[in-house]
């Protein structure tokens, strides 16, 4: 058996195992099949909302997912390209049972996956993924498909779009207005190209926008969160006073201060943090980060009294312990962030939105309030594997730390894991001086590539 969920939803490269036309459609019957056992709702027709980026494969795994829906008797509503945040928003707000965003996230064109949203807005619980990844592999769909007279249908619907530009415009403070400010937005020929424009040009700003032509290919290509590097160029290019960069989906978001340094999720984080703690509006004084963040967003919080609790990789793992400790903002160093009094999941929009209120809040430029943390220098390597197995099986693996570790006297850490959504094992490693780290991470990197090739 062959799993299909991973950190975040199914992922894989369109055409092949897991996300093909045939598994696709007994997700959506899996799902159909769990929403008509559920309670509630009686005498009401099921429904459920898909979204999708920009992607060529999304029109064939929407169609699929919807056909599987429909085949359980469960209607569908289809928005065309929203950012992930919105589903997880409109889920809740049009009172339909689940939402499903296709999208493979910062990943190329040619992969693409699915993330599903319970009624509540939230990513459904690993134990619902669990069961409709026993219901895919083990379940005889044919006995239990709808009449012909209560199938479901298929529409779409228009508004959705406009419906999450005024929820995210909503994030931002009524009394300030981004009148007189030049921002460079980068949509990454994503899921946001139309939505992510309208929200800060109607809040008034001085928009220079790249990235807003996609062609079902370029997703991701060069532009967006993971090449932030355009970004950078044209704030300087255009004079602009900060820059903001999404990802494929807009569920992240990394940004550029005027002078043309980037300013990753962890610094978005602090800025954010600190000014909430100021307003005594930081709900137990304490953020919530994952084990990638660096150790200097530790150390500056650690100097105002702010709190930094960790969990694993996964702006899900995030969430989930927001909503257990009641904690209210927490994200991820690649730009996931999430204000949880806002936001279901991490939205790119909204992210930004609330780092722009501090710059208006506080009449201060990005680079000086991204100044409140310094980094500890770290470097990441992303290695591609073969195959996957439990590290501390293979052989020699738990010598080349320890003696990494021991390099480090203490000074540093090290963070390997495998990408949920990738064939990749990523090494982290943080420490004093560069050119140290650099080296024992690209040692690692290479044990593990021989080792599971």
């Amino acid at each position: 058996m062959r799993k299909l969920f991973g950190t975040d939803g199914i992922r894989g490269e369109a055409n092949k195992f897991p996300m093909t036309p045939d598994v696709v459609l007994k997700v959506g019957q899996a799902m159909g099949l769990l929403l008509r056992q559920m309670p509630g709702r009686q005498g009401q027709k099921r429904m459920v909302l898909i979204g999708k980026d920009t992607r060529l494969s999304g029109y064939m795994v929407e169609q699929a997912l919807a056909s599987g829906l429909n085949s359980m008797g469960i209607g569908v509503q289809l928005t065309g390209p929203l950012p992930t945040p919105g589903i997880g928003f409109l889920a809740r707000n049009m009172r339909v049972d689940a939402g499903i965003i296709i999208s493979a996230s910062h990943n190329p064109y040619h992969d693409n996956g699915i993330k599903i949203f319970g009624a509540d807005g939230f990513k459904i619980p690993d134990s619902m993924e669990r069961e409709i990844e026993r219901l895919v592999h083990e379940n005889d769909f044919d006995s239990v498909l709808a009449k012909g007279d209560v199938l479901g249908r298929t529409r779409r619907i228009d508004d959705a779009a406009g419906r999450y530009i005024v929820y995210a415009k909503n994030a931002f403070p009524l009394n300030l207005s981004l009148e007189g400010m030049r921002i460079v937005l980068d949509c990454a020929n994503g899921a946001a190209y139309k939505v992510a424009p309208a929200i800060f040009s109607e809040l008034g700003a001085d928009l220079v926008v790249i990235g807003d032509e996609p062609d079902g290919y370029n997703v991701n290509y060069k532009c967006g969160a993971l090449h932030p590097e355009n970004l950078c160029e044209a704030v300087v290019r255009y004079r602009a006073d900060v820059g903001i960069s999404l990802d494929g989906d807009a569920d992240r978001v990394i940004m550029a201060d005027e002078t043309g340094k980037i300013v990753n999720g962890d610094h978005i984080l602090a800025i954010c943090a600190m000014h909430l703690a100021k307003k005594k509006s930081l709900p137990q004084n304490t953020i919530v980060a994952t084990q990638m963040s660096n150790a200097g967003l530790d150390a500056a919080m650690k100097k105002h009294g702010i709190y930094v609790v960790r969990t694993d990789v996964g702006d899900k793992n995030v969430v989930e312990a927001m909503r257990k400790q009641g904690y209210g903002l927490g994200g991820e160093q690649s730009g996931h962030i999430i204000h949880l009094d806002h936001s279901t999941t991490g939205d790119g929009c909204v992210a930004a939105l609330n780092v722009l209120a501090v710059l208006k809040s506080e009449n201060k430029p990005l680079s000086q309030l991204k100044a409140i943390m310094e980094d500890m220098p770290q470097v990441l390597i992303n290695a591609r594997v073969g195959q996957r197995k439990a590290l501390d099986t293979i052989p020699g693996y738990d010598k080349v730390i320890k003696d990494a570790e021991a390099k480090l006297k203490g000074d540093g850490r090290l963070f390997v894991r495998f990408s949920g959504t990738e064939p990749v094992i990523r090494v982290l490693v943080e420490g004093r001086d560069r050119t140290q780290i650099g080296e024992l991470a690209e040692s690692i990197a290479k044990f593990l590539q021989a080792e599971l090739a």
